[in-house]
């Protein structure tokens, strides 16, 4: 192990639940682009954990240096596979790649700045076969300091609450009821059903992935995993929180820019809410609101360069 983790991973292996249907296989996948220095933990931390099968890693276009990094673990681990060759195709895209070529009847997705805690990956796959019908499981996605991060757990995003909450006007009380992050208040005992969950750690049955079509491509970084939840319940399906499946969120260490990242945040929430508008008078909404949406998508990274502190 490298530094960068060392101390964010469970030192004893956390009880691990029993009852996951014999011969279901775990496929773990795994979208790279500039990732910088958590990426050989997280990859670590994956290759560690005996519940994973499968590890798929996707590389959307690394540098030399990242590249012989994993090369080197998909040498050592025949459990890895690389994907390459289709340059930098956005994440929905990476993501789909990797499932295509899945064996798993359970696909747990894991950004490559996340170090997967022992028992997690076992917990989400347990949690996914459980449900009758088809279950889109979240787990607890974790600060370095092991405090709950934003966006792990989500309320319904509505234009409104997007536009306050990017622009951190939720902190008023007059105005705390649109705030669609959870992470602040306690964390429930078990499973439990939310809206929105993050797509930094998460899992699903591969039919059921395949059943409503993957993540959207036309998402190309960001609100994917908005998409997919809502999709996930408008088929009748459940989004659940797995307060006991975690990864801890390095977050911030990609090489890419901030502003670049914030405006195609700021274009997928723009693009989800002309695709949930129902009728005209939505629709037109919709549209009307796009500029105030990644506008305020944007001003966050300018912000934080110009003040030192974030919305």
């Amino acid at each position: 192990m490298n530094d960068i983790g060392a101390s964010f991973v469970a030192v004893e292996t956390a009880p691990t639940p029993h009852g996951i249907a014999e011969g279901a296989r775990i496929s773990v996948i795994m979208v790279v682009y500039m990732t910088g220095e958590a990426l050989e933990q997280s990859l670590a931390c994956v290759l560690d954990d005996r519940q994973v099968d499968e590890f798929i890693v996707v590389d959307n276009g690394s540098d030399a240096r990242e590249a012989a990094i994993l090369d080197a673990y998909a040498e050592r681990y025949p459990r890895m596979r690389l994907v390459r060759g289709q340059g930098n195709v956005g994440f929905a895209r990476g993501a789909n790649l990797g499932a295509a070529r899945a064996a798993g009847e359970v696909l747990i997705f894991l950004n490559p700045d996340a170090f997967l805690q022992p028992g997690g990956s076992r917990a989400l796959a347990k949690a996914v076969l459980d449900g009758k019908a088809m279950r889109l499981v979240g787990g607890r996605v974790l600060n370095a300091d092991r405090t709950e991060q934003r966006g792990a757990r989500r309320g319904e995003i509505t234009p409104m609450a997007a536009l306050l909450s990017l622009s951190g006007l939720t902190r008023r009380a007059s105005l705390r009821r649109y705030e669609v992050h959870w992470e602040n208040e306690a964390a429930p005992a078990g499973l439990c059903p939310v809206p929105t969950i993050s797509g930094a750690f998460f899992a699903m049955r591969r039919a059921d992935y395949v059943r409503v079509g993957g993540f959207d491509e036309g998402y190309f970084l960001h609100v994917e995993d908005i998409d997919l939840c809502w999709r996930v319940r408008e088929a009748g399906g459940e989004v659940m929180f797995h307060p006991k499946a975690e990864v801890i969120h390095l977050g911030h260490t990609s090489r890419a820019s901030p502003l670049r990242v914030e405006l195609y945040k700021g274009l997928g929430l723009a693009r989800y809410f002309r695709k949930r508008a129902h009728g005209l008078g939505e629709a037109v909404a919709a549209w009307l609101l796009w500029p105030l949406v990644v506008g305020a998508a944007v001003a966050r990274p300018l912000l934080w360069r110009l003040t030192g502190r974030a919305i």
